[in-house]
């Protein structure tokens, strides 16, 4: 590979859309492209072989591409070959998807990973900061992903998939996902519009959406600001016992729901320095991951980089 002068695909597969972009070493996105999942999911072939097909498309798009890298949204096995649980695809469970792909296209380099982990990876390789070797990443959206960086690789674990912290046990022996993922959020806040009626302003009639809470909350509204401070409290209780477990001090966090970060962020540190030691408070870190809306597509091309 020649790190200097050579395109990428990344390809960043979602329950709504499959993102493809060709981008080159520097993090530039040259040329950027979706196809809608249920169009592939219609197709009479079913979606893992309509996906090798579109895949195929793009190579044949540009022909200069040698290295693929590829985001998937759930479990992938510790040879990065087989989709194991994909949730918002189950299509693609048990599917030799690498294998598939080298059949078709024998002489391009696939890379499969968790799209939590593709994020942190693009963090380390295209992020516009000072970028350590070890750090958790956490991705807010829809769901809750997470990954660990560790000398600048992804930790897999003893099976191939650790860290998904979205599945951790948390309130009411909830997992944090549905707590604090898109909906659960959506939720604390509708039980604040109830419980406090008269501090609703804006959001008494608006539909309620992510846009419009955080939207709310930069306006200072009530509801909006307990809604993120309990989210902070929930993430602070879990980033906690994920300390202590990894003994991490850098943390990232990526995903649409970060653009609320500035509202999560003070209660989940004051939850974080009421249960943390010294010495795990004496260098902590925690900030928004650099990428943005950018993070799926640069971070799966940034998997060309891993071998």
């Amino acid at each position: 590979m020649n790190k200097k002068t050579e395109n990428f695909l990344g390809i960043d597969v979602g329950g709504t859309h499959v993102k493809v972009g060709l981008v080159n070493t520097k993090g530039e996105i040259l040329h950027f492209a979706k196809e809608a999942t249920a169009s592939l999911r219609s197709h009479e072939s079913g979606f893992s072989l309509a996906f090798v097909e579109v895949v195929g498309n793009y190579l044949r798009q540009f022909p200069e591409v040698r290295h693929v890298g590829i985001g998937l949204p759930g479990l992938v096995s510790k040879d990065r070959t087989t989709t194991l649980e994909i949730p918002a695809i189950s299509e693609l469970n048990g599917f030799d998807l690498k294998n598939a792909l080298l059949k078709k296209y024998p002489d391009i380099i696939f890379h499969l990973e968790n799209d939590a982990s593709a994020a942190a990876v693009g963090e380390l390789h295209f992020g516009t900061g000072d970028t350590p070797p070890n750090y958790l990443f956490i991705t807010l959206g829809t769901g809750i992903g997470s990954a660990l960086i560790m000398d600048g690789a992804v930790f897999k674990g003893v099976r191939g998939n650790a860290m998904e912290m979205g599945h951790m046990l948390s309130r009411g022996n909830s997992r944090l996902e549905p707590l604090i993922g898109r909906n659960g959020i959506l939720k604390i806040a509708a039980r604040f519009l109830e419980k406090f009626p008269e501090e609703s302003g804006k959001l008494a009639t608006q539909e309620l959406g992510m846009h419009v809470l955080v939207s709310a909350a930069s306006e200072g509204n009530p509801i909006a600001l307990k809604t993120f401070a309990e989210v902070g409290e929930i993430l602070g209780e879990a980033i906690v016992s994920t300390i202590r477990i990894l003994d991490v001090n850098e943390i990232y966090f990526g995903g649409g729901i970060s653009a609320a970060l500035s509202y999560i962020m003070p209660s989940m540190d004051k939850t974080v320095h009421q249960y943390l030691s010294p010495y795990y408070l004496s260098d902590i870190k925690m900030q928004r991951a650099t990428l943005e809306n950018d993070a799926g597509t640069l971070g799966a091309a940034a998997l060309c980089f891993m071998d």
